[in-house]
């Protein structure tokens, strides 16, 4: 069977389809699991042999972030809850299936491209033509924002990454795909994927000006100023409305503890969360006394009641801290903190075989860095990874840009 050209096909499906076609993420995702279970031969014995220090970590990340999930059956619903640790399960003959056979990195770039502007003109469609005061896609809004935002800022580093080594068309291409990703997210106006991309503006702007292509990298600023203004004309008022609204429900909260609002609700689940923390460090309350905890708290008067619409803390890290404790916390770190040490681009693992930059390494290395970073951001206001699309689209564009570069760099005998 061609195992690349299907490798190829999964790498294109997986962001190409992620928002634009209904769970549009999962389908490359089952076309990579089919491949690893028929062509378990091609994988099983020789990658298990020669996979590397930093393809072990990646797994034991999964592996671990997994099992802490998988302690989730002690909530409403039993071994349904399981559904969560068995993406983290699925994925990892994935992972080893991809290093046998790797996908070809040209897929990947075009899966950004299309993946971006599906988003973007979907959000255009539900907004402009059927009305809709949020573009949510096949998700909600918060979700598809997010989402958005990551595929739109991936093109723009693909974009500024490869520079002069771009065709005319393709550097067209993925201009325009940045400016759909990243409309989309406005359209949907989840001002936490605003906050995580404003909370890395400053790590991408220096990656960039040391690494990337500089005539590049203006011409994306300028795109992204060209953007917002095509927002602003588009749905300034509503986007304005957001604005105060979130300034003015924060403002309530802390001088009249005023929680029945969607600012105020996310400050009340975080001290909440962090207080019942504290109580139990080491194993957390678990979710079936997560639940259960809160409620007495909250007739206790200890929190606003609207807190009991929401089985989580809506932040990732004080979810864990509360249901799982610093062991869980921990999981969550090294879920995003080992992707982030093996894609870091530095001087030696971005050196070509005659001198300069590899600018495609320098590329999926950006690119695979952005998945983690924006993680932590949309993790600060949501439970992110509570939802089907955030671990899906994590997990498997993880393993794709990794196996690339791992391809790409035993190609240019360089570390990685």
């Amino acid at each position: 069977m061609p195992w690349q050209r299907l490798s190829s096909l999964a790498a294109f499906m997986v962001p190409g389809l992620a928002l634009w076609l209904p769970s549009g993420y999962s389908w490359g995702a089952l076309l990579l699991l089919l491949c690893s279970l028929v062509g378990v031969h091609q994988w099983w014995r020789r990658p298990l042999g020669m996979a590397s220090g930093t393809t072990w970590a990646l797994a034991g990340s999964f592996a671990l972030i997994g099992l802490v999930w998988m302690l989730d059956v002690d909530g409403p619903g039993g071994l349904r809850n399981l559904d969560r640790a068995a993406k983290y399960v699925v994925a990892l003959p994935c992972l080893f299936y991809l290093l046998a056979c790797p996908p070809r990195v040209r897929s990947l770039w075009w899966g950004m491209t299309i993946g971006a502007m599906g988003s973007g003109l979907l959000a255009l469609y539900q907004t402009g033509v059927l009305g809709m005061e949020r573009a949510g896609g096949f998700s909600n809004a918060i979700q598809y924002g997010n989402l958005s935002l990551a595929l739109g800022l991936m093109c723009a580093l693909v974009w500024c990454a490869l520079g002069a080594n771009l065709g005319r068309w393709q550097a067209m291409a993925l201009a325009v795909a940045t400016a759909l990703g990243l409309l989309g997210s406005l359209l949907s106006m989840s001002r936490g994927g605003w906050l995580a991309l404003g909370l890395s503006l400053p790590l991408w702007g220096w990656l960039l000006w040391r690494w990337a292509y500089r005539p590049m990298l203006l011409r994306a600023a300028a795109l992204g100023t060209l953007g917002l203004l095509v927002a602003l004309v588009l749905q300034g008022p509503q986007l304005y409305q957001r604005w105060v609204e979130a300034r003015t429900e924060t403002q309530n909260y802390l001088a009249h503890d005023q929680a029945n609002s969607s600012v105020g609700q996310r400050l009340d689940h975080w001290r909440l969360a962090w207080a019942m923390g504290w109580d139990r460090p080491w194993t957390g309350w678990g979710r079936a006394g997560y639940t259960a905890e809160k409620q007495q708290r909250v007739a206790a008067g200890q929190a606003h009641p609207s807190v009991l619409a929401f089985d989580h803390g809506h932040n990732e890290f004080l979810d864990l801290w509360a249901k799982r404790g610093l062991p869980g916390v921990l999981a969550l770190l090294l879920l995003y903190a080992v992707p982030a040490a093996i894609f870091w681009p530095t001087r030696a693992r971005l050196r070509s075989a005659t001198g300069p930059t590899d600018r495609t390494t320098l590329a999926l290395r950006l690119t695979g860095l952005a998945l983690p970073v924006l993680y932590c951001g949309f993790g600060l206001t949501q439970a992110f990874l509570k939802h089907n699309s955030g671990n899906m689209f994590y997990l498997f564009m993880l393993i794709l840009i990794f196996t690339s570069l791992q391809a790409r760099q035993a190609q240019r005998q360089a570390p990685l």
